[in-house]
């Protein structure tokens, strides 16, 4: 066994330590948990389903629109299927977040992306969804305390994200047709250049100025819109969990709410284990049980949403790889010149 996997279990296993000393005695009965599953309202795990899947939609339809910003042309069905694999990836495999990178990037580049647009993508995208991640949580922030009327402000939030989402979308349609122009090729500075390997500090600033560089590149309106897909992605993840605690009667305001699952996002990024399996289960019970929900609905809560936002998209996932291979990749064909970016 490897020194960093060795580090990783012995950190997962501090984890799980800390977390049993800190819930022992809180924990609910299996019994009582499933009870409380039982009695949850149908209607609202409907919404946090609808919420969770139009999420995931939203993220695959930030990566084609970044795609589409370089000129390269990806279906929305081949997206979503690209998007389920790879949150499949990440979910389930050691070293999931960079298999899944590595995944997508050869999914770009079956798309007719050149190496260089097809690594700035990936990250653009990354750094796009970080930054959404935070207008997010200020725009959680900024809705009106509704005190006892909880139930009534996540109803709201709900359904005015779907509704929202829907309009992101039709303006990503419209703005789609007819948009697309010959794939891209590769560039001479893609190839990696003969010579000494630079030093970190090097590396690091060469990295930011492609950043930037790649930014430029891009249409305004292309980054704009696939920063609000990302942001619509993340609200909408948000709304899964609201949904799966108004199911359960969980009394926690929207802000409060939107804490936990922000440093549940935090926790998340810690590659202890593929997805957070185990940790995120235990920081998001945590935080629940701290933000002043029952025990019993903490638990049942932390079940379902997770259930939505990563079980079940494994077998998903794995699905949509399977019809991926079946499907014979497009040959992109060689352009006399790069192609101009179009929103």
């Amino acid at each position: 066994m490897s020194t960093k996997r060795a580090l990783r279990i012995a950190a997962l296993l501090l984890v799980l330590g800390v977390a049993v000393v800190t819930l022992k005695d809180k924990l609910p009965d299996p019994v009582q948990i499933g009870a409380t599953i039982a009695s949850a309202s149908p209607w609202w795990l409907v919404l946090a389903a609808a919420a969770e899947m139009t999420s995931l939609r939203h993220f695959a339809l930030q990566q084609r629109r970044l795609l589409a910003g370089f000129g390269v042309r990806m279906s929305v069905p081949r997206a979503v299927a690209v998007t389920f694999t790879r949150s499949a990836i990440s979910f389930s495999l050691p070293a999931g977040s960079a298999m899944s990178a590595g995944f997508a990037f050869r999914q770009f580049r079956t798309a007719g992306a050149s190496r260089r647009t097809a690594g700035a993508v990936a990250v653009l995208s990354s750094v796009l969804s970080g930054v959404a991640l935070l207008l997010m949580y200020g725009a959680v922030v900024l809705i009106p305390r509704g005190g006892e009327t909880g139930n009534a402000d996540t109803l709201v939030l709900v359904l005015g994200l779907l509704v929202i989402a829907s309009v992101v979308f039709g303006l990503d349609f419209l703005l789609s047709r007819g948009g697309f122009t010959a794939a891209d090729r590769d560039h001479p500075e893609d190839e990696e250049q003969p010579g000494p390997r630079p030093g970190l500090i090097a590396r690091g600033r060469a990295s930011v100025a492609r950043i930037v560089a790649d930014l430029r590149r891009l249409p305004p309106r292309s980054w704009v819109l696939s920063l609000t897909h990302a942001t619509v992605n993340w609200g909408l993840d948000f709304a899964c969990l609201a949904a799966t605690a108004a199911a359960f009667g969980i009394d926690v305001s929207l802000i409060g709410l939107a804490t936990v699952y922000l440093t549940v996002q935090l926790v998340r990024q810690v590659p202890i284990s593929p997805g957070g399996i185990g940790v995120v289960e235990v920081a998001l019970l945590a935080g629940l049980v701290s933000a002043g929900a029952g025990h019993d609905a903490a638990a049942a809560a932390m079940l379902v949403y997770r259930l939505l936002s990563c079980w079940i998209i494994i077998p998903l996932g794995a699905l949509t790889y399977a019809t991926l291979r079946r499907r014979t990749p497009p040959v992109p064909e060689p352009a006399a010149r790069q192609a101009t970016p179009v929103a």
